[in-house]
């Protein structure tokens, strides 16, 4: 067993309640089932087991079947079980979280552009930014999945 490892929430408290506020603000009025879709693929693109759990958990609460869960990670190839609007999100989840693989290509904005407000899109590109925020504490402070630490905080 390895030694516990910090718990980012109480050795960072005001960074953490930051993070929360930016996560709240990132998600206001954008559609609940698109934020998980968002927070699902980043999660599964950085190999964070707890946050993934976390996401996928909280999905199926809020209705989404387990068959477009299923597919999520091969989204691409599965294109027909998601929306336009969401495989455009996809696929823009991907370039933000894999930025050091190429940057955000034109096309790929240009069509998230086409399905979003600009106020939207803002909001967008920030849920992106917390999650993989998220995934980055939580694997960084060796979370464990299954676990769901949210309400001690």
């Amino acid at each position: 067993m390895t030694n516990p490892r910090i718990d980012f929430a109480t050795a960072a408290p005001k960074a953490f309640k930051a993070l929360i506020g930016f996560d709240a603000a990132a998600r206001e009025g954008l559609d609940p089932a698109l934020v998980e879709l968002v927070q699902i693929r980043a999660s599964q693109l950085n190999g964070c087991a707890y946050c993934l759990h976390l996401h996928t958990s909280d999905a199926r609460k809020a209705g989404e079947s387990e068959e477009r869960l299923h597919m999520v990670a091969v989204w691409k190839d599965a294109g027909h079980f998601f929306t336009a609007q969401e495989r455009a999100t996809l696929a823009l989840t991907e370039a933000v979280t894999l930025i050091g693989q190429g940057g955000v290509p034109d096309d790929v904005y240009a069509l998230a552009a086409a399905h979003f407000t600009e106020e939207e899109l803002a909001r967008l590109l920030a849920m992106i930014l917390t999650i993989n925020t998220w995934n980055r504490i939580a694997l960084s402070t060796a979370k464990v999945p299954g676990t769901d630490e949210r309400a001690a905080h």
